[in-house]
């Protein structure tokens, strides 16, 4: 080896020890020039430098979702295998990966530390806050060349394509149903799991999904925006409206196996069913009776209490349940 050679080889040396050096105090010297990043290795650098380039060379033979590298997509396929190892001790929730979890549990804490300046909604994470902030400047650059409709961000454009491929690779094992998105088949699966970790303040209620919980707090606003134009019942949600219309219709499509009763809407026919088949038959713990759904025993059990927190903001009356507050509003109207 030349001098010059082993000059080299001391300087390559010197620089791979204050490389490992900066590793090991946790220094962040290497940079990314296209977002900022900072990493402490110049192979993570490099690794990360990828996403810029747009390129995405690995597919999920499944559902056609592309990734940079191999590992993300190794990682990705275990959506589709069903497998969740990581369980979430307070609601029983599962996920494939455990930064899935972890990113989860912060929902449980109720610390919220991220604030949207406009509009003031808190959120959980700050990706959470970025994400919600493209509502607010009302640009929708991505059109769907299918349909028409537009997205704020690429990555919804992206998700709502999935719906025109008519690929449902997400499978339900124990119902069969299918799905288009992961989030969808993970929102039904607490269907089958019975878990309804979203309860809302104001009477309990608990919800398998956060915007049925989310739906349900209109209720309690007192606001009916939505009113029948031929017998002037106002409703709170649309789709309530819309159910109630078919009563007007007079057509009863539905009907009872057992006793050949008709009913207007599918839920009215189900839940007369279980008088029936007693499936599914809620029991009151405390005076023993039965009722077909849970909405009717949880009114119920506000019969057995004496605290009456539910008053109305004209007279001061009280009441024991938000559906009598409800009820005695009206002689207010």
């Amino acid at each position: 080896m030349t001098s010059t050679q082993k000059d080299q080889h001391g300087a390559r040396s010197q620089r791979s020890q204050e490389a490992d050096k900066r590793q090991r105090k946790g220094e962040k010297s290497y940079s990314c020039d296209e977002c900022g990043k900072d990493f402490t290795r110049s192979d993570s650098l490099k690794t990360h430098q990828l996403i810029h380039s747009g390129v995405k060379p690995y597919s999920c033979e499944l559902c056609g979702k592309s990734f940079t590298l191999a590992r993300i997509l190794k990682k990705h396929q275990l959506v589709h295998s069903g497998v969740k190892p990581y369980s979430c001790d307070l609601c029983g929730k599962s996920f494939t990966e455990a930064r899935g979890l972890k990113r989860h549990q912060v929902m449980h804490n109720g610390v919220k530390p991220y604030s949207c300046d406009l509009c003031g909604k808190d959120f959980a994470r700050a990706r959470g806050l970025k994400i919600h902030q493209v509502i607010h400047s009302g640009v929708k650059a991505y059109s769907c060349d299918l349909c028409g409709k537009d997205f704020a961000r690429a990555e919804s454009l992206k998700s709502h394509k999935l719906i025109h491929s008519g690929v449902k690779a997400y499978n339900c094992h124990l119902c069969g149903k299918s799905f288009t998105h992961a989030q969808s088949f993970k929102t039904h699966q607490h269907v089958h799991s019975g878990v309804k970790p979203y309860s809302c303040k104001l009477c309990g209620k608990s919800f398998t999904h956060y915007q049925s919980l989310k739906s349900h707090r209109i209720v309690h606003s007192g606001v009916k925006a939505h009113s029948c134009e031929l017998c002037g019942k106002a409703f709170a949600e649309k789709k309530d409206l819309q159910r109630h219309l078919v009563t007007h219709s007079g057509i009863k499509a539905y009907s009872c196996n057992f006793c050949g009763k008709s009913f207007s809407d599918k839920q009215y026919r189900n839940s007369h069913l279980r008088i029936h088949t007693g499936n599914d038959v809620s029991c009151c713990d405390q005076c023993g009776k039965l009722f077909t759904t849970d909405a009717q025993l949880q009114l119920h059990m506000f019969s057995h209490t004496e605290e009456r927190p539910y008053k109305c903001d004209l007279c001061e009356k009280t009441f024991k349940s938000p559906h009598h507050m409800r009820n005695h509003r009206r002689i207010h109207t």
